[in-house]
């Protein structure tokens, strides 16, 4: 087992970017954490297998209509075991980003628009039963 400490910089707060990591990294079957810095990067710890973490890497460089992944910046080290699952870590000062599930729907909508509209009517089904 390996950890991996990357930072992430470029325009990826405040527009869903930790959502998308915390999925990623569940899908993985990783754990740690995701964690908005005050600079504007986004820090990341997760433990796992070596060629998940390096899947995982890679996974996470997104780039789409709202996430713009610039730099990734890792370095390995020895697991901990520290960690039972993968989640977002805020700080105690402040309040989680209301604005990520907001953002959620929004680039959900986008993906409908790029299909047409015949699929509007299902996906926004979907979208009022979460």
């Amino acid at each position: 087992m390996k950890k991996i400490k990357a930072t992430v910089s470029e325009n990826i707060q405040n527009v869903g970017y930790r959502a998308k990591v915390i999925a990623f990294a569940r899908a993985f079957e990783l754990a740690g954490f995701v964690q908005n810095l005050d600079d504007g990067r986004v820090k990341i710890i997760a433990e796992g297998e070596e060629d998940t973490l390096n899947a995982f890497l890679g996974a996470i460089q997104i780039k789409n209509t709202l996430i713009n992944v610039d730099d990734v910046k890792a370095k390995y080290a020895d697991a901990t075991g520290d960690f039972d699952d993968f989640y977002r870590l805020v700080c105690e000062e402040k309040a989680d980003d209301p604005m990520d599930k907001i953002i959620e729907y929004l680039k959900e909508l986008i993906m409908v628009w790029g299909c047409g509209v015949s699929g509007i009517t299902s996906e926004m089904r979907e979208m009022r039963t979460e």
